[in-house]
């Protein structure tokens, strides 16, 4: 199904908070979220013409957006500058949080320097639930794994995340 450019723009109108929400807390800087959300954009938009749905819209560009943001993440690594994990000066306020949820926990710099200490798969399928809203169901079609895969090792990142708390 190729989507016209307003039909694009209709569905990206709907997920843009999300996509920006999510690629900001993964990389914990506003610009690089600002940058990466706009190449994600223009590479779904360039690519309408592979989405055979519309359904599968809001998956399919999260995926491209996930691939940005790992892009990113090695850059960071490569430039040495990853290690600098913000200290939370910077992080993303409740009002920012999807659906209306309240409750900042990427204001605790402690949670946010744990919540990058785990791995990457595990941040992933955690910030797309938390912050994408995603079901089990649907990280698992995005990852490719069973949705009861995908809510273990989200309890287990959750549990590590608690255990470390508690150590605080």
């Amino acid at each position: 199904m190729d989507f016209t450019p307003h039909e694009f723009a209709e569905l990206y109108q709907e997920i843009y908070k999300d996509l920006y929400r999510y690629a900001r807390f993964v990389l914990g800087d506003e610009e690089d979220a600002k940058d990466v959300v706009s190449e994600a954009v223009l590479d779904g938009f360039r690519q309408r013409q592979t989405l055979k749905k519309r359904e599968a819209f809001r998956g399919w560009l999260f995926a491209i957006l996930a691939n940005k943001c790992k892009r990113k993440k090695k850059e960071y690594v490569d430039r040495r500058q990853y290690e600098q994990i913000p200290t939370g000066e910077e992080t993303i306020g409740p009002e920012e949080m999807p659906d209306g949820r309240s409750g900042d926990l990427s204001g605790h710099a402690a949670l946010r320097m744990m919540f990058f200490q785990l791995g990457e798969e595990e941040r992933t399928i955690l910030s797309l639930h938390l912050f994408a809203g995603y079901s089990s169901v649907e990280i698992g079609n995005l990852l490719g794994q069973p949705p009861g895969t995908i809510r273990s090792k989200e309890h287990r990142a959750l549990e590590k995340l608690r255990k470390e708390m508690k150590e605080l």
